[in-house]
């Protein structure tokens, strides 16, 4: 099954969701940074291969995220005299 990935596909979240993921898009980035600087400090092999992977991984969660809030719009909310979110 072939999917056409250039089709916006019209995903509506709310800006609470938005909020949310992009938290989650900073936590990734730092942690893979993070993760990137210890690469020098480890002495084995298989330890460096598997910390350049969980790098790499964090990298491309981020990448998608950033791909789906790319494609979602924000949700209009209706509520009137709602508190304001913190």
């Amino acid at each position: 099954m072939i999917h056409n990935t250039t089709v916006h596909e019209g995903f509506e979240i709310c800006p609470r969701f938005r909020r949310s993921i992009e938290e989650r898009i900073a936590r990734l980035e730092q942690d893979a940074a993070a993760d990137e600087a210890r690469i020098g400090s480890r002495d084995n092999l298989d330890h460096i291969r598997r910390q350049i992977r969980l790098v790499a991984a964090q990298r491309f969660e981020a990448l998608r995220m950033r791909i789906f809030l790319d494609r979602a719009c924000i949700r209009p909310t209706h509520t009137i005299n709602a508190p304001p979110i913190a």
